[in-house]
């Protein structure tokens, strides 16, 4: 691994690790794309992966932030999956009850179209705002949506004023440079109100490293995190971790977190796991190029066969994986109504619906979420599509 003269966003080291680089990433995965070229033209950018060695945090040294569009055409739900919603509906309940949160405040920080918040609404919150640029209150369609306040903004400190019983964050932190400047942030805003609970969800790193997932490694997410590192980065910018759990098929991380007095600094979280991520690591760097090839490989076969292979799951894990092997792929499906007709970043591949699958008589069908399989199933057999079906 190469030695980066960088500074570790998390915990200030200077000097990282690297492991892996990319050149013309597509700069987003989940913007709505209306032509072709407009998609084959779409801005890109360099990923420049390297991994601190002291706290474990890995970050792509060549984010440009400003090639990041976070709009009213983002659209990164997925809330159109029975899975999803289910999962997020327990874990909502979940947070409610034993955080005592009912009748009580919360603020979702990067609350994307909002139906997060609306399930703690309906799990008995009293109150909760919103704040994500890319929000669509028009798509909320329950009473329980009467007690939200929606933002369409980043959060910042210009929101300190918004006092909250707690503060949510789901599937945001992997998409900010500064994790440590973010999160002491979020500390500072709290104040002296140290009975305020933080909870955060986002993709587990580890996973991504010992499965060699290259579609899990896409601009948007400039940050990565394994249970360790972002046990780290609370314990540094302020925070007590009261619980880190896996989610969702082991491919989240859970974190719950009380805010410190100022004058402390909790330091619990082992280190125990650096070997494991630093193997995870160089299982990735050695391992990149064979796993990338063998996709390539099976798919330029079945061309030459004459078959035909589509993905299902036209976000940021089928752009990655569209972007390194998806020559011989025909199309992109995808179960959310907003992206039927769109184009994918970087390479333009259409976006279809299922109900467009017997037109396409696909002989593959690639999920880009192996829990997602039992769904994807469902719908070919409804649609009478007799096709491979196999998850990345």
């Amino acid at each position: 691994m190469a030695e980066l003269a960088a500074t570790c966003p998390a915990c200030d080291r200077v000097g990282l690790d690297g492991f892996h680089t990319q050149t013309k990433v597509p700069a987003n995965s989940c913007l709505l794309l209306g032509t072709r070229q407009e998609a084959t033209e779409f801005p890109t950018g360099e990923l420049e992966l390297g991994f601190c060695p002291d706290c474990g945090f890995i970050t792509n040294t060549r984010f440009d932030p400003g090639l990041a569009e976070y709009s009213e055409r983002y659209e990164e739900t997925q809330a159109f999956s029975d899975r999803f919603v289910s999962f997020a509906r327990s874990l909502a309940r979940d947070w409610v009850d034993r955080y005592d949160l009912a009748g009580k405040e919360v603020l979702e920080v990067g609350c994307g179209k909002g139906e997060f918040l609306v399930m703690m609404a309906e799990a008995g919150i009293g109150h909760g705002v919103g704040i994500d640029p890319g929000v669509h209150p028009e798509r909320i369609d329950t009473p329980a949506g009467d007690r939200i306040e929606w933002i369409a903004d980043f959060y910042s400190d210009a929101f300190a004023h918004l006092e909250a019983d707690a503060i949510v964050c789901r599937h945001t932190l992997e998409h900010i440079g500064p994790v440590g400047d973010f999160m002491r942030m979020i500390r500072r805003n709290i104040g002296d109100r140290l009975d305020t609970i933080v909870l955060f969800e986002l993709p587990d790193t580890q996973r991504v490293l010992d499965e060699v997932a290259f579609w899990d490694v896409y601009y948007e997410h400039c940050s990565y995190f394994n249970a360790g590192s972002l046990a780290r980065l609370f314990e540094h910018t302020g925070f007590e971790v009261l619980n880190l759990s896996y989610a969702y098929d082991d491919q989240y991380l859970i974190l719950e977190a009380r805010p410190l007095p100022s004058h402390e600094v909790a330091h619990t979280w082992s280190d125990d796991d650096m070997e494991a991520l630093r193997r995870g690591v160089e299982h990735f760097r050695s391992g990149y190029r064979a796993t990338m090839s063998a996709w390539t490989d099976r798919l330029a076969t079945l061309s030459r066969d004459d078959g035909t292979a589509v993905i299902w799951g036209a976000g940021s894990k089928g752009v990655a994986f569209l972007s390194a092997v998806g020559t011989n792929v025909a199309a992109a499906v995808d179960i959310n109504p907003h992206k039927r007709g769109m184009f994918m970043a970087g390479t333009g591949h259409r976006i279809v619906a299922p109900r467009d699958l017997p037109d396409l008589e696909p002989d593959l069908v690639i999920a880009m979420n192996p829990i997602y399989l039992g769904e994807i199933r469902s719908d070919l057999d409804k649609l009478g599509i007799d096709a491979t079906l196999e998850a990345v």
